[in-house]
């Protein structure tokens, strides 16, 4: 599973427990108190897996972007095998 399928899973999760908590506000909806405090919970959630989510793509940038460089040196290397094979082969 990659980083990002991992973050949309948990967020997905967090939503599906939002739900939840929402159906279960409006049951409890006498409590105000109760109803703050629960909010601020899910808000703390949902800041938390937003910003996991950010340093999700950030890092599949960082990853993506250290295998182009290994494909380009890949590459650089296999031509340069290929050349120097076809020096050896018309000597």
């Amino acid at each position: 599973m990659s980083v990002i399928e991992a973050a949309a899973t948990r967020l997905d999760k967090a939503l599906s427990r939002l739900e939840s908590a929402v159906d279960g506000l409006f049951e409890r909806s006498g409590n105000p108190s109760l109803l703050r405090q629960e909010l601020s919970v899910m808000m703390e959630d949902r800041a938390r897996l937003a910003e996991q989510l950010d340093e999700s793509l950030a890092r599949e940038k960082e990853l993506q972007s250290l295998a182009d460089e290994a494909s380009e040196a890949l590459g650089a290397a296999i031509s340069e095998v290929r050349a120097a094979l076809g020096r050896e082969g018309h000597s």
